[in-house]
């Protein structure tokens, strides 16, 4: 059975930092691209990143670019998320997602295979 575990999230004041990780069990981590996600309330959820299985390539949203990094640590089975400068506007839950490692990273929502429960994050001004 593949689960995906998020940890890390909480509140942070306007400005602070988180760090989210994915803990991933069932499959092969490094058979798979992830992915990180977020839904607020009354919103679709949007792409936030992605990395390719090796950990070479990655992909942002262009509002987190500078201040976001997503890496992964295949050895632990493992996805993270780095959250620096953080907005209120960006209080979401935050999920992370994988993804079949031949067929690339991407944006959309719907080319994941499987996802996790979601954590919360909360930005207070």
């Amino acid at each position: 059975q593949v689960q995906l575990v998020e940890y890390g999230g909480g509140w942070v004041q306007a400005g602070g930092s988180l760090i989210l990780s994915c803990a991933a069990s069932g499959l092969t981590f490094s058979g798979y691209a992830t992915g990180w996600f977020r839904q607020a309330p009354g919103k679709d959820r949007e792409f936030v990143a992605a990395v390719r299985w090796t950990g070479s390539s990655t992909y942002y949203k262009e509002s987190v670019k500078g201040r976001f990094n997503i890496s992964r640590d295949n050895a632990k089975n493992t996805g993270y998320l780095q959250m620096n400068s953080l907005k209120p506007d960006e209080t979401a839950v935050y999920y992370c997602a994988a993804r079949s490692a031949y067929r690339g990273i991407s944006p959309n929502a719907y080319d994941y295979d499987y996802w996790g429960q979601g954590t919360q994050v909360t930005v207070s001004s």
